[in-house]
């Protein structure tokens, strides 16, 4: 027999339609319809709560859902039934406090034939509904319930391909990564060995990914190095790969500003490098000749203490302001100096691990086509700001001039 706990851990994830939670023991909600909807690139889950005659909406992150479900159920629902597109359940309460689950595996359909009748209990029709833009639900490029080795063993995922509640933003975060991955795949010669080098590879998951995801599953032959400071964080992360049998994925520690361990490479990738670590990341990627540049900058500090303007004083005197500022200024300086050295620059959206502002990232693309540096260096002049990156990538102090 299954906890509550295994139930809604199986039973709430992107594969769910519509789940309901009815018999209200209290003077909360009667009912509460819940659904997954897709908001601004993000799966959340959309609550319905119908107090009296309003009809209340709320959003909930997947582990949030499962607490808040777990609590209704022992407090003040009865009943919850849920239907998805592998499961459905019922959850029946007693007033002694009791609880029985029943559960019924089905394939899902996409071409719209009837499901088991769990989907009629809840009131939907006995076809696949249009699935519609604003409740889209991602399809991944790596499956749930399908196990992948090296997030069983980073505790991603359980043994069955499940999603651990506490790790469903590290999932999600790594399936976007992997979408950067997919968009320059043309630029990657699929006909000989492609070199991709991870400054502050840290843990690895996306590294990990990476591998998995161009070696295995793609069928890409890459040779990917990973670079940290961290010895024991290294050791860890060779010991898993040789243990996965990924001949070319290798963990070394060193310093990004110092490592020559190659001459060439196709990508650089740079994850939260602190700093003027990402400006020295870049420059190594440029002086390589990278095909492609990968980099989510961090701890921006050096543009913070240098930034100087009279006229917007007023906003840089508030300390978070400054900090948030420099910040965007130093990734939008970044991005102009990669497009003077002959590579087309985007600044995306990233999903951080950590949860804080620091979610962009720079993706750069090597064309050759160098770009005018005039306004970008008129700005730095105006801010006061001299950034690693210009200085190393233009060490004559040449930033001004055509290229």
């Amino acid at each position: 027999m299954k906890t509550i706990d295994e139930y809604l851990e199986e039973q709430i994830n992107e594969r769910l339609c519509q789940a309901v939670l009815s018999g209200g023991r209290g003077d909360g909600p009667s009912k509460v319809k819940i659904r997954p909807v897709e908001i601004k690139g993000q799966v959340v889950y959309q609550a319905s709560e119908t107090v009296g005659t309003k009809v209340l909406h709320k959003n909930y992150p997947r582990e949030e859902l499962i607490r808040y479900l777990k609590t209704e159920l022992l407090h003040g629902f009865s009943q919850l039934q849920a239907s998805g597109m592998a499961l459905d359940g019922t959850v029946l309460v007693s007033k002694k406090g009791k609880i029985t689950i029943k559960t019924r595996r089905h394939p899902g359909n996409s071409q719209g034939k009837k499901l088991v009748s769990g989907r009629d209990k809840l009131g939907l029709s006995g076809e696949m509904p249009q699935i519609l833009a604003h409740n889209r639900v991602k399809q991944y490029i790596l499956k749930e319930n399908i196990p992948v080795p090296f997030l069983v063993d980073l505790g991603v995922m359980n043994k069955d391909g499940r999603i651990i509640t506490q790790k469903y933003d590290k999932f999600r975060q790594i399936n976007r990564f992997l979408e950067f991955i997919q968009d320059i795949l043309p630029k990657l010669d699929q006909q000989k060995e492609v070199t991709i080098l991870d400054f502050g590879c840290g843990k690895s998951y996306l590294t990990f990914a990476m591998y998995y995801y161009l070696r295995e599953l793609k069928r890409y032959d890459v040779n990917i190095i990973g670079l940290d400071l961290k010895t024991d964080v290294i050791q860890k992360c060779n010991h898993l790969a040789e243990k996965y049998g990924y001949e070319k994925l290798r963990f070394y520690q060193g310093d990004i500003a110092d490592y020559e361990g190659v001459s060439a490479v196709d990508m650089v990738v740079t994850l939260h490098a602190c700093d003027t670590a990402t400006d020295y990341a870049l420059a190594k990627a440029v002086e390589w000749g990278a095909k492609v540049i990968l980099s989510v900058p961090c701890c921006q500090h050096e543009i913070n203490r240098q930034i100087k303007n009279e006229m917007l004083e007023p906003i840089l005197k508030y300390g978070i302001l400054k900090e948030r500022m420099s910040a965007l200024f130093t990734d939008g300086i970044r991005a102009n100096l990669l497009e003077s050295m002959g590579y087309e620059t985007q600044i995306l959206e990233f999903i951080d691990m950590e949860h804080t502002p620091k979610n962009l990232l720079i993706r750069a693309v090597k064309t050759g086509n160098k770009k005018d540096m005039e306004k970008a260096a008129n700005l730095m002049e105006v801010l006061n700001i001299s950034p690693t990156l210009e200085r190393l990538l233009y060490p004559q102090g040449e930033v001004n001039a055509e290229n």
